[in-house]
């Protein structure tokens, strides 16, 4: 089991490395409207040597007290599936991946997405020649292996995508409340005070899920500054406390 706060934070693995591949796989949230059924990412390779990137999906399943289990993929039909989940990336190259759900849509659903380059073997799915593997095996021969990887979040939202974000700017708390039945992001929040705008507290991204609600309190002399991005509308709030 394990837990997600208010703000959704990526997963990383990583070794140290002299040289090797390095991917980079954009933004580390990514979400399917509900009028589509297939979502292109692109995957760069910044390292020195090529990248053999294995992609695995799992179903984060939420519980009611916010906690979460990450499951594995068992019924491709219903699922999000990543086409193709096995990618050869060149040094300072790139390719794409295409992410496709067929399922049903009267629901949003979460999925956990990872990106793993790993050393190519005989009679994998990366269907590289002999040549290749022996060149990649030669080019991190004199140094460490690094094989550092990356965790995203993917959010599929319903078919019938309904935003509904009320505001409630009573007393000393703010606080946005997702009525609706699809992610609400509040990004960009910025913490400031108001008779120096560069004296910020660390700039968030926060999601707030149907049914919870995203609050904060309001400090005399402070500027709060953020986007309310409801799918493709985005409106800049700014409250002072």
């Amino acid at each position: 089991m394990k837990y997600l706060s208010a703000v959704l934070v990526f997963c990383l693995w990583s070794v140290n490395v002299q040289a090797g591949p390095a991917i980079h796989v954009g933004d580390f949230y990514d979400y399917l409207s509900g009028d589509k059924n297939n979502y292109l990412k692109r995957i760069f390779n910044g390292g020195t040597s090529t990248a053999f990137v294995k992609i695995s999906v799992t179903e984060m399943l939420y519980k009611p007290d916010g906690t979460y289990d990450e499951v594995p993929i068992k019924n491709q039909s219903d699922a999000l599936i990543a086409s193709p989940a096995r990618l050869i990336v060149p040094a300072t190259g790139m390719q794409n991946t295409r992410f496709v759900f067929m399922g049903e849509r009267d629901r949003e659903r979460y999925f956990r997405v990872r990106y793993l380059p790993v050393a190519p073997e005989k009679d994998d799915e990366f269907l590289a020649t002999e040549e290749e593997r022996k060149a990649y095996e030669d080019k991190i021969a004199g140094g460490v292996r690094v094989m550092a990887g990356y965790g995203t979040v993917f959010f599929v939202r319903p078919k019938d995508s309904r935003y509904d974000t009320r505001i409630e700017n009573g007393g000393r708390n703010y606080t946005l409340r997702n009525a609706g039945n699809t992610v609400v992001v509040v990004d960009e929040f910025k913490d400031c005070s108001a008779s120096n705008r560069n004296d910020c507290a660390p700039t968030t991204k926060n999601h707030i899920f149907p049914g919870r609600v995203f609050s904060f309190e309001k400090q005399a002399g402070r500027v709060y500054r953020f986007h309310v991005v409801e799918g493709g509308t985005d409106r800049i709030v700014e409250v002072n406390g």
